[in-house]
């Protein structure tokens, strides 16, 4: 059980974002604000979403994409968070797991989703 302030407190930082429906599987364009002194920029995070946690502003999702030289990076990201600008669903992963950390030991073609259709 919360407090209701803490409640109240919870639902005006969420109010603000825009985030739209996405399960594990998907794969997701996040657009992550950086800080460079007093420069900053936005930056794309293009990977596959592994898992989500949490509830309420404390709610993250895991996301995990190749880079270079196909080694696996995979970030933590807090949807409320203020560095995090926008979320975009490139397109959408038939899965019948809620986490996929399976996909750690997969490489190559073994590691794709297939599309879910409509």
């Amino acid at each position: 059980m919360k407090n209701k302030y803490i409640e109240n407190f919870e639902k005006a930082q969420m109010a603000g974002k825009n985030i739209p429906e996405f399960r594990a599987g998907d794969t997701l364009r996040l657009a992550v604000s950086i800080t460079e002194g007093d420069k900053t920029r936005i930056q794309n995070y293009e990977g596959i979403c592994i898992s989500l946690r949490g509830e309420g502003t404390g709610k993250t999702v895991n996301v995990r994409k190749i880079g270079a030289n196909g080694i696996g990076i995979e970030r933590v990201f807090p949807l409320y968070s203020e560095s995090l600008q926008e979320i975009t669903v490139v397109r959408r992963g038939r899965v019948r797991r809620a986490k996929l950390f399976y996909l750690r030991n997969l490489a190559g073609k073994a590691a794709r989703i297939k599309e879910l259709r409509n």
